[in-house]
């Protein structure tokens, strides 16, 4: 048995809400506008490329209303990475001009001059949202050519992620559209129940919040989204969700117990180590919510 029976656990196997789509649509085109019709940007306008990153674009968001993740990303210049012994010079290009700083602060001048009320974060230019659009975190970045991942050595073939650094000058290396093009694969293989997977084990996190469980704040949606992503497919396509909930807890947990098993683990991307002393989590934290999560739901 479960605290929550069978029907809860498949109404929260849905996405949020289909009617957000409008007002998201609307984010993403007046984010565009800005960009278009301001005078800072315009001699970069042609070389910036928008897209939604995030929950909402992996189609596992859980609660309505929330943010979304726009990737503002710059693909000239642009940041890069090259296999052992190369540089720049072999793949003929030359330092770029133009800092991330200044993209950033530009980009801000233009979002301000489109909205009323932008804010700046530590990561993100973050929109306030109204009646015709969601709150959207806009995040600035140039394009990251990574050309050790693919060991290539024509400049025109990589593996294509972002770089950007936060205000507290963290530097950040991430492979949006790869994540997003994975999670696809995987809930194909898995008859649409990876995503659905995902969306129950956000709203149960949710739930413990809301239910005053002392959840960990390093246990985020990125992270439980790569846990499940990790999960072997045999799991994901059990049919019955609270049995397929039950197992994959179990699996995470036993992985969890031994340092040495999940430190192979990838998110989504299958590019950047999952557990690394990047991350705000660890591999102990995640098995202590697993366990939180496992008498939470009064799994026997």
């Amino acid at each position: 048995m479960s605290k929550f029976s069978e029907q809860t656990l498949r109404s929260w196997e849905r996405p949020a809400s289909e009617s957000e789509e409008q007002r998201i649509s609307n984010a993403i085109r007046m984010i565009k506008e800005a960009i278009n019709s301001s005078e800072v940007l315009k001699t970069r306008r042609n070389n910036i490329e928008v897209f939604i990153q995030g929950s909402y674009e992996n189609n596992t968001n859980v609660r309505a209303n929330s943010d979304i993740d726009v990737c503002v990303m710059l693909k000239k210049p642009f940041y890069s990475e090259y296999p052992a012994s190369y540089n720049r010079n072999d793949y003929g290009f030359t330092k770029g001009d133009y800092s991330f700083t200044d993209f950033r602060r530009e980009l801000l001048i233009a979002l301000r001059g489109k909205f009323s009320d932008v804010e700046v974060g530590n990561k993100s230019l973050k929109i306030s949202s109204n009646s015709h659009r969601v709150e959207a975190d806009a995040v600035p970045t140039f394009q990251y050519r990574n050309y050790k991942q693919n060991n290539s050595y024509n400049p025109n073939s990589f593996v294509e992620g972002v770089k950007f650094f936060s205000n507290s000058q963290q530097e950040i290396i991430n492979y949006p559209k790869q994540h997003v093009n994975n999670g696809k694969i995987k809930n194909e293989v898995t008859q649409r129940r990876f995503k659905r997977l995902v969306r129950v084990v956000k709203r149960i996190r949710h739930q413990m919040i809301k239910e005053h469980q002392p959840v960990d704040n390093a246990i985020s949606s990125f992270l439980i989204e790569c846990l499940i992503w990790n999960l072997p497919n045999n799991i994901i396509n059990i049919d019955c969700p609270t049995e397929r909930l039950r197992q994959a807890i179990i699996y995470l947990y036993d992985a969890t117990l031994n340092e040495s098993k999940p430190k192979d683990w990838k998110e989504v991307s299958n590019i950047l180590p999952l557990f690394d002393s990047t991350r705000k989590w660890n591999i102990s934290k995640t098995n202590s919510f697993l366990i939180q999560m496992w008498r939470f739901l009064e799994f026997k």
